[in-house]
């Protein structure tokens, strides 16, 4: 398939292919757009079955990333690069040396960090030649996936306040599938605050410790989205908003880290059908490239991150109101919202 055929492409500026034979890295780098600031999106690692899969892969994320960075309020533009390979086999230092080699020949035009099937340990590799990598153990800003979590909890409570109106969230039911580093993260906020949780995940030891950490109920990756929860938080892969689980959802508000929840964007409408508020997952998982650009800047300061990360509440809040002036499903609102900003300022 032709890239521009692809319907994932979206007047992207820049695709590149990297073939590296020595170290074995397949990978592909795409940059939507550079309007607002130089790109920024993470290195997915994974075993695409097809070269096509990779390449719808990279352009419908660096879209989303041009999105986050727009209603995140950061001066940073939309990337997104995926490696080809198997992450629990495939990782070596000299991949991605190589990885960031690649980064480098975009000169400052495009920075990473992990991503799902990358690690801080490859970070440190890739930034060993290039300075354009960030989410490493000697950066200030360090993992940013603890800054997601709490960008997470910011938007369940203000979805709670929208749709539920209240400013609290003690015995809330959260129901929470995936406990990975930003679901596990978000749960012990969570659970801070006074919320109950449900939790499931293919990681038998992360639920384990949830139950005995948090005082979770665990249940089946197949049961999760039967939960009777107030909130239903997905934190692990995308698309499980679809035809088969619109009619299953037992929640007033879905709210959670995972990547294009919607499969199709016609399910924000249907979710408006069911009256379920939806917190469109670019907006209320940007933590990470808030904490990563505000690392960029001359002098980190955690406190001013931590304050832009409780920002996206408000974000979301004035998606809300928007969506229902104009009676229209909160992921298109986000859509019009971050398009608006970046034409502002590329025209």
């Amino acid at each position: 398939m032709s890239i521009f055929e692809s319907p994932a492409f979206d007047d992207h500026e820049d695709v590149r292919f990297f073939c590296d034979p020595v170290s074995g890295l397949r990978a592909i780098i795409a940059i939507h757009s550079t309007a607002l600031g130089p790109a920024a999106g993470g290195c997915r690692m994974f075993p695409y079955a097809t070269e096509d899969d990779a390449i719808f892969d990279a352009l419908r994320l660096s879209k989303g990333m041009s999105y986050k960075s727009a209603l995140a309020n950061v001066p940073m533009g939309g990337g997104k690069s995926v490696i080809i390979g198997d992450p629990s086999t495939d990782k070596t230092q000299a991949l991605f040396e190589a990885f960031g080699r690649a980064v480098n020949s975009f000169q400052g035009g495009y920075h990473t960090g992990e991503d799902s099937g990358t690690a801080v340990q490859d970070m440190d590799w890739a930034a060993g030649v290039s300075k354009f990598i960030h989410g490493t153990s000697t950066e200030d800003a360090g993992d940013p996936s603890p800054a997601t979590s709490v960008g997470v909890v910011a938007g369940i409570e203000a979805a709670v306040r929208h749709k539920l109106g209240r400013d609290d969230l003690q015995g809330m039911i959260v129901a929470i599938q995936g406990v990975g580093a930003v679901g596990y993260g978000a749960a012990e906020i969570l659970h801070q605050k006074g919320a109950r949780l449900i939790v499931a995940d293919v990681n038998d030891q992360a639920v384990r410790e949830c139950v005995e950490r948090f005082g979770a109920e665990a249940v089946s990756t197949d049961q999760i989205i039967l939960a009777d929860a107030e909130v239903f938080a997905p934190c692990a892969f995308g698309a499980g908003i679809n035809d088969e689980t619109l009619p299953r959802f037992n929640c007033d508000i879905i709210a959670g880290s995972a990547n294009n929840q919607l499969l199709e964007d016609r399910h924000g409408a249907a979710l408006v059908e069911r009256g379920i508020l939806y917190a469109p997952d670019y907006v209320i998982n940007a933590g990470g490239i808030i904490w990563i650009s505000d690392a960029m800047e001359a002098a980190y300061d955690p406190d001013r991150a931590t304050t832009r990360l409780h920002a996206i509440g408000d974000t979301l809040t004035a998606i809300f109101q928007r969506a229902d002036q104009e009676g229209r499903g909160t992921n298109e609102i986000a859509d019009v919202m971050a398009a608006e900003k970046i034409a502002s300022v590329a025209g």
